[in-house]
């Protein structure tokens, strides 16, 4: 826990250092510039940009949620034929470099007339998305016991009102832990930020740390400032979930 918070807490006393001073490290300022983190908030115009984000986010994480529980529940519930091949497909995605891809999908919302708007964003993030989440949500319905299913079956349920009402309710932990996950990387997501959105007000929060960076020199103490700012939405957002996250890890633990 020490070497985790040890970055975090260097961040946050080079953000109460002097404006424009170089970092020391992990000592104290003779002053703490408090007043940093106005500055930083206007510079990044934070109102702005957590609305670009949290519409970006809302555009990503339900379709990757609701995409990756169908193609979960059909691959590790009704099996049907050829659904390895699927799997492996899925997982090959696992293993492409994303950078790799940065290029291509530049070129790819030129043609479909979405560059420098937020669906260049959210259309390849969904996508993106997919590899992992099928392969957290397959295992999920896999672990679900078949007596469950049988039951439903024996009543006359069919197979969206299985999953509607036996296997989505208890995905929910999963799904939780998921969509805290898809949120992080949504929120936090840089490069393609950068590459397809040329509007600043239309980018992700992280996309706000370039404001600090010049040709000659980088404010280092405002660029940590505006980082906490930027954190602090993700750190509340886990917070407020983390007993459905520690759910899903708990369970996935008893289960093995």
């Amino acid at each position: 826990m020490a070497v985790t918070l040890l970055p975090f807490v260097a961040m946050l006393i080079t953000a109460l250092h002097e404006p424009g001073s170089p970092p020391t490290g992990l000592s104290l300022p003779t002053t703490a510039h408090w007043e940093n983190f106005a500055a930083a908030f206007e510079a990044t115009n934070f109102l702005q940009l957590a609305a670009s984000s949290s519409f970006i986010v809302l555009g990503v994480v339900p379709a990757a949620l609701l995409f990756s529980s169908l193609a979960g529940f059909a691959l590790g519930y009704l099996r049907p034929k050829g659904r390895r091949a699927v799997y492996v497909a899925f997982l090959f995605g696992l293993t492409i470099p994303f950078e790799s891809a940065v290029i291509p999908l530049y070129y790819q919302a030129a043609e479909l007339g979405t560059l420098n708007t937020q669906w260049a964003l959210i259309l390849p993030l969904v996508g993106l998305a997919m590899p992992f989440g099928v392969f957290w949500m397959t295992g999920h319905f896999r672990s679900v016991p078949l007596e469950l299913s049988e039951a439903a079956r024996m009543d006359g349920a069919s197979t969206l009102q299985l999953f509607r009402h036996i296997h989505l309710p208890l995905a929910v932990p999963a799904l939780v832990t998921l969509g805290i996950l898809l949120f992080l990387n949504t929120w936090n997501h840089f490069i393609l930020a950068i590459v397809l959105i040329d509007d600043p007000a239309k980018r992700t929060m992280a996309g706000a740390l370039g404001a600090f960076q010049g040709q000659y020199q980088t404010d280092i103490v405002l660029l940590c400032a505006a980082a906490i700012l930027l954190m602090a939405p993700t750190l509340i957002i886990f917070l407020l979930l983390q007993r459905h996250f520690v759910k899903a890890v708990l369970a996935g633990a008893i289960k093995g």
